[in-house]
This record gives structure tokens, C-alpha cells and sequence, in this order.
């Protein structure tokens, strides 16, 4: 799998729709399989258009995505925006572990004088 580092304003999105704990509880939820917005807004005390206002939100990331099954409008996660934020802290995680791996040695080397 190659990676491609997602635009700015794409990872200012994702990021911004993690951001709130509702809306990570909807991905969390979404996670075991898709849910109409009647189910989505069963275990919280909230109105369906709340819950609404939430998906856009997530749909705008890029982070869900709405399809049409009947009457039914099941909403289902979408993985890809999430491994994208993901590569993109990986990338920052290993530079940072390199960075404390070589403080460690040094610290290491002043010790042993």
C-alpha cells in the first residue's frame, strides 16, 4: 500500500471531525456495522437532526458516507481519511522516536564519562 500524503485542508477536516467526542462515539459505533440515523442517535441523549448536523460533518471529512437501501439510509465509516490521519502521525511518530532514541544515547554517553 503506498501512501499519499493527504491535502492540508482534507487532514484539517479529519482532524477537525475527531476532534468532537460525539462524533468519534458515531465512528466507534460505526465501526461494528452500518446504522441509520435513528440508530445512531439511540444512546445519545440528542434529536436526530443533532445527530445530523454531526454526520455532515463527518461525511465532509470524508470520514462516513451515506448510501440507500429502500427506505433505509444506512451510514457506514469510511476507513480510508482514517489510515490518511494515521500515516500522517505514524511519519511524525517515527521521526520523534529517532529523535528521543538519539537524546538516549547521548545521555547514555555523558553517563559513561
Amino acid at each position: 500500500m503506498s501512501y499519499v500524503s493527504p491535502t492540508p485542508g482534507r487532514l484539517d477536516a479529519i482532524f477537525a471531525a475527531l476532534a468532537d467526542p460525539t462524533r468519534r462515539a458515531i465512528l466507534a459505533r460505526l465501526a461494528a456495522g452500518e446504522a441509520s440515523v435513528g440508530e445512531l442517535a439511540t444512546p445519545f441523549a440528542m434529536s436526530q437532526p443533532a445527530i445530523s448536523k454531526h454526520l455532515k460533518v463527518l461525511e465532509k471529512a470524508g470520514l462516513v458516507s451515506r448510501g440507500r437501501d429502500a427506505q433505509r439510509r444506512p451510514v457506514r465509516v469510511e476507513a480510508a481519511p482514517l489510515a490518511e490521519a494515521n500515516a500522517w502521525l505514524e511519519a511524525y511518530r517515527k521521526t520523534l522516536e529517532a529523535n528521543f532514541q538519539r537524546l538516549d544515547d547521548l545521555l547514555d554517553e555523558l553517563k559513561g564519562r
